[in-house]
């Protein structure tokens, strides 16, 4: 076990959307990606037909890519008619800069689903995004 190269590399983390443009969009002004080269959207006035679309960091690593699919059943989460089958966690470094992200991700599209702000352990936002996949927003290290 002590050859670390032997396992698997997480190489972006995937969620399907109906719109896959507009939810990309989302997630690259939230955690301010940018679009791998080549998944800009068009500036030409061509059609946008992106079907699979990769947001990297700075550095150019991976980090998130959103399928476009034709159904997609929005999940219910905290009801469990339609669970929320993964979601993503998000930590920022203070409570002042929890709210500030949290009023961002809603002028964005997102919806407040859950409220615990009030907990000293670990203050946070569920949200859920503008396809309805929920995610945290915290205070904790990442």
């Amino acid at each position: 076990m002590g050859d670390e190269s032997g396992y698997p590399q997480r190489m972006h983390t995937a969620v399907d959307a109906l719109d896959a443009r507009k939810l990309a969009e989302f997630y690259r002004q939230l955690l301010g990606l940018r679009y791998r080269p080549g998944d800009e959207p068009p500036t030409d006035g061509t059609p946008d037909e992106a079907d699979w679309l990769v947001l990297v960091d700075d550095d150019g690593r991976r980090q998130l890519a959103v399928q476009e699919v034709q159904v997609l059943a929005r999940p219910t989460w905290p009801s469990p008619e339609v669970p929320m089958q993964m979601h993503m966690d998000f930590a920022v470094p203070t409570v002042e800069e929890l709210h500030l992200h949290r009023r961002r991700a809603e002028e964005l599209g997102a919806q407040v689903l859950l409220d615990r702000t009030g907990a000293e352990s670990e203050p946070l936002y569920v949200l859920a995004d503008p396809a309805g996949h929920p995610f945290c927003l915290l205070v904790g290290v990442p």
